[in-house]
């Protein structure tokens, strides 16, 4: 019998990704409110995916909650989701012909108790994309709900050269670390 799993997010992303690799599961949006603790930008990802995931398992009892955050990292400093489409088109001018880090944290929780936290990073280089194309990207407002302001999974995909590490990390879900996570606390999914 399979484990009770509830997504920690509204990301239509994470969610295609989850059902892809066959884990069922609920959505319940966390709604709580970023605050790591951490004075450190590259601890954000992994601490904001347990605050997701214990504000969720306190509400959801008996079930496994796993809570996800992804950012993007430019000599160390994050890149969040731009404010509109001039903040998105100054992260990609910055990101351009440059590598960056993708990281995102992995939380599981349930009860109110996190049981398990951790992150995966990837290294993701940016192509020497013209002014034009950057512009015409920032124009199809694709980028205006992504972390660097940019998705790998649409066409995003042409401003990069190239990515050392878990493809899926860059959408959101890093699948081997999730599995991984759960596989260590029994779940079944």
């Amino acid at each position: 019998m399979k484990d009770q799993v509830v997504l920690a997010s509204g990301s239509p992303r994470r969610s295609e990704i989850l059902k892809q690799i066959g884990v069922d599961f609920r959505v319940v949006v966390s709604g709580e409110e970023e605050s790591p603790a951490s004075s450190n930008p590259l601890d954000f990802p992994r601490e904001n995916a347990g605050i997701k995931a214990l504000a969720v398992s306190r509400k959801e009892r008996d079930a496994f909650v796993l809570g996800f955050d992804t950012l993007v990292f430019l000599d160390g400093a994050p890149l969040g989701k731009p404010k509109n489409e001039k903040n998105a088109l100054e992260m990609l001018r910055k990101l351009n012909g440059r590598s960056h880090q993708v990281i995102t944290g992995v939380a599981l929780a349930r009860n109110g108790e996190l049981l398990r936290c951790s992150e995966e990073k990837t290294e993701v280089i940016f192509r020497n994309n013209t002014d034009q194309e950057l512009e015409e990207y920032v124009n199809s407002r694709d980028p205006l709900d992504k972390a660097g302001a940019y998705g790998i999974q649409t066409a995003g995909a042409r401003l990069i050269k190239a990515i050392s590490g878990c493809y899926y990390n860059v959408v959101g879900l890093p699948v081997a670390r999730t599995l991984q996570i759960l596989g260590e606390e029994g779940v079944k999914v």
